[in-house]
């Protein structure tokens, strides 16, 4: 009988030593923050991108569990609770910024190859004729702009001389409406959905036809320093499907409707710098950036 022992135990032993590190692993439980809105559907490109990065690394790292938090937290509580690894978030999605650089840990990958800093005004409806003489950042610069309040990408209208009102997002449109400011600008990827949100409620308020404004303006993972195996694992996956064509494939099944709709690439083209940029952003990496023919 004690060989018979010694025997199962040798067996479980070399079972053990023979197994796969990583079916031995503990799970990794990935939480991020939870849409103000059940059916907003504005960040489910993001979220792809996570569960897909994510499953591209399960044979080295093992399973995963990713899931959105159990309560609605701000984005402004959910960056504070991840800085003090106070929550159950581990991971959320913004745009960079030196700031946000110093305090995490941060995966230089646009999530969405920057198209973010594209930008095409909303507008009154009358104004379009006024739109149709700006040519150059000069002539930008007659025209006020409406951002949120804090928002990160302020200083690339402010540093180049353009006046900026700021608000809450939700009255912003309201504003534009009864003309408090001249344009509202929104991502490529943005501002079809919300025109199409307020388009009943102000009914004059319109997408400018012919304009494209430009600075760099990335959008990042980022991790609490206490999460650097997080964040391996998932800028592990990013590099897999920048390689294997899944990256670019899921920006295309979000954007290219929008950027074709939009009529992105024939349009006049204003480039502003972004001071709040950060100087180790990889501008140089040209298939990490959206790049419309224009000149």
């Amino acid at each position: 009988m004690k060989a018979i022992a010694r025997l199962t135990h040798l067996l479980l032993l070399i079972v053990i030593l023979v197994t796969p590190v990583y079916s031995r692993a503990k799970m990794t439980r990935v939480i991020y923050p939870a849409n103000d809105v059940h059916t907003d559907k504005r960040f489910d490109d993001v979220i792809e991108i996570l569960h897909t990065a994510l499953e591209k690394t399960k044979a080295k790292y093992g399973k995963y569990e990713c899931i959105p938090s159990s309560t609605i937290v701000p984005k402004k509580r959910s960056i504070q609770e991840l800085e003090q690894n106070a929550g159950e978030i581990n991971v959320i999605w913004n745009p960079t910024s030196e700031e946000m650089e110093k305090k995490f840990l941060v995966i230089r990958i646009p999530l969405r190859k920057g198209l973010l800093g594209y930008r095409i005004p909303l507008i009154r409806k009358e104004d379009q004729s006024k739109f149709d003489q700006i040519k150059t950042e000069d002539d930008l610069k007659k025209f006020t702009v409406g951002q949120g309040i804090d928002w990160v990408d302020i200083p690339a209208y402010t540093s180049r001389g353009i006046t900026v009102i700021q608000a809450p997002y939700v009255q912003l449109s309201a504003m534009l409406a009864n003309n408090r400011f001249d344009m509202f600008p929104r991502g490529v990827g943005e501002i079809l959905p919300e025109y199409e949100q307020y388009h009943e409620l102000y009914p004059d308020i319109v997408i400018e036809k012919n304009l494209l404004i430009y600075y760099p303006f990335p959008y990042y993972f980022f991790f609490n320093p206490a999460d650097r195996q997080l964040k391996e694992r998932i800028e592990a996956g990013l590099n897999i499907m920048r390689k294997d064509g899944s990256f670019d494939a899921i920006f295309n099944k979000y954007y290219q409707v929008a950027i074709k709709q939009l009529n992105v690439k024939k349009r006049r083209l204003i480039k502003l710098s972004n001071p709040a940029l950060p100087k180790d952003t990889p501008l140089d990496e040209s298939d990490l950036w959206y790049a419309p023919h224009v000149r």
